[in-house]
């Protein structure tokens, strides 16, 4: 008896699609149960999914698995594009099946995959589910630029306005905070990672994010719809089959109406808004200075060796670039070891990808803003500490005393020459006058020193502060400016690394995990504390 797997697939979860999967469900209980040859494993099913593509199909790729590893002997569905309307994963998937055994068999187009002219068939097939789906795209997206021109928003809500039936309605209580970022950006002068701060202490909540960030706050004030504008088809899905969005850079016509919508901005505050931004970014020198292409060269210390970090560039199988940084001595030597000299040579630390790095980097920011009164309070704190310890700091009296002992060298001299004292006497008083003024004087260089390291260390804060003044007055996308600001960043093994930024007299220590691929990889860190300059 052969173990019996179905799969039936509808592409969106309307009510009408979804009486449709549970009526082909039924169909393949019944079908399946008819046959006394055939058990039934379990109706694979996936709802409101494309087929172009396996990437979100859940019981699809568990059904593969499932196959894969000898729970089924058979799989039947209903027709081709059911199955895949993708071209290559048919082909592809039938072929990794057969050769574990697994038969499939599509209903409506009586083919059965262990049939000898299978792969032709297949390939005519599926060509023309594929091709099928490739109109359809064309033609939903031809229909949704003129629903575009036509004013219909696409899209969620966001801070300020809900989308209800292709429309913009204000949400009053959002749009408060929507004019706040717009004052407090244009009117008092307050850059977005100031902004963003006092939202947060503010206790005012942003929308479909975690908390409020300088990136939030320019976004706010680039987006359009605040001043009654709408612009559509800022991103863009380049292959039918992938499905994946990118940002159109002009790779696409934009369609932009403008007083399309009730503003909660009026557009002379707009207009002056936007000039200030441009004012406030980096100029095209500055971005070329401070590209992000190599912002970290020379600034990746391996944390076991204490070698430089190299990069590395990988091609994945779509094309996409993948970079990461590795110990050179690693590279040279490979694994940690003894050569025939017995010279210790290689290193066992790994590699680390850049969009990790530039995430620290982004994370340590944020940190940095997030707590910077109370670091600031902390150094502030500790030099309190040092100067309730200090040594008695009254030089004037110390001065005083070196002078009335300078006043007693000159009488002993003239009791000298006054024979009251013999010539040895006076070079017993005299050392040990010399002694106690010595001593004195140490005493006094003591407290001008440490007034010195107490001036050094206000400095210190004095420059701390003004540098995160400055990393804070960049209205911009931070990577742009990583490569400026960034002194080092040390590499550990076990997925910790410590940002070290210019000016500042401390790194901070972070440890990272990271998950996905391509457009989903994704690190997430925890601070581990904050670690001083050397």
């Amino acid at each position: 008896m052969l173990n019996v797997g179905a799969y039936c697939r509808v592409s969106t979860d309307s009510e009408e699609q979804s009486l449709s999967l549970e009526s082909q469900k039924q169909y393949f209980k019944e079908k399946i149960n008819e046959n006394p040859n055939w058990r039934l494993k379990e109706v694979y099913f996936d709802e409101g999914v494309t087929g172009t593509s396996t990437e979100h199909r859940d019981g699809f790729n568990r059904m593969i698995n499932d196959a894969l590893n000898g729970e089924l002997d058979l799989i039947v569905t209903k027709e081709v594009s059911r199955f895949s309307r993708n071209t290559v994963d048919t082909l592809s998937y039938i072929n990794d099946l057969k050769d574990c055994g697994v038969a499939v068999v599509f209903l409506t187009d009586n083919i059965n995959s262990l049939d000898k002219d299978i792969e032709l068939r297949l390939t005519l097939m599926a060509s023309i589910a594929q091709e099928e789906s490739r109109k359809t795209s064309e033609r939903v997206k031809w229909g949704q630029k003129r629903r575009m021109e036509q004013g219909v928003v696409f899209g969620r809500d966001l801070l300020g306005y809900k989308v209800d039936k292709g429309k913009l309605y204000i949400n009053e209580d959002e749009a408060e905070t929507v004019k706040l970022i717009f004052h407090k950006f244009l009117n008092e002068g307050k850059g977005t990672h100031i902004i963003a701060r006092e939202l947060r202490e503010a206790g005012i909540k942003p929308k479909r994010v975690k908390e409020w960030s300088n990136t939030v706050i320019l976004r706010v004030l680039r987006n359009e719809k605040y001043v009654g504008d709408l612009c559509q088809k800022k991103t863009y899905t380049p292959n039918y089959l992938t499905h994946k969005k990118k940002y159109n850079r002009g790779a696409e016509e934009k369609v932009y109406l403008k007083d399309h919508h009730e503003p909660i901005i009026d557009r002379e505050t707009w207009d002056r808004t936007q000039e200030e931004l441009a004012r406030r970014s980096l100029t095209a020198e500055q971005k070329a200075k401070h590209s992000n292409r190599y912002w970290c060269s020379g600034k990746l210390v391996c944390g076991e060796c204490g070698k430089r970090m190299v990069s590395k560039k990988r091609k994945r199988k779509d094309g996409s670039g993948n970079k990461t940084w590795v110990c050179y001595e690693s590279i040279k030597n490979g694994k940690y070891k003894t050569d025939k000299y017995g010279n210790v040579i290689g290193c066992d630390n790994g590699s680390v990808n850049e969009k990790t790095l530039l995430s620290a980097v982004a994370y340590c920011l944020n940190f940095i803003q997030i707590n910077f009164t109370d670091l600031k309070q902390e150094l502030l704190d500790e030099i309190k500490t040092v100067q309730a310890i200090r040594p008695e700091n009254n030089t004037d009296a110390l001065y005083k005393k070196i002078e009335s002992l300078q006043k007693k060298k000159t009488k002993a001299i003239n009791y000298l020459l006054d024979g009251v004292i013999t010539e040895q006497e006076l070079k017993d008083q005299k050392k040990h006058i010399d002694a106690e003024i010595a001593a004195i004087q140490d005493k006094i260089d003591s407290i001008l020193n440490y007034d010195s390291e107490i001036k050094k260390k206000t400095k210190t804060i004095e420059e701390y502060i003004k540098e995160i003044d400055r990393i804070m007055t960049y209205d911009t996308e931070q990577t742009e400016i990583y490569g400026s600001i960034t002194d080092k960043i040390i590499i550990n093994k076990g997925n910790t690394l410590t940002v070290y930024f210019k000016g500042l007299p401390f790194g901070i220590s972070l440890s990272y995990k990271t998950s996905g691929k391509g457009d989903k990889y994704k690190s997430e860190f925890k601070y581990l504390g904050t670690i001083e300059s050397k």
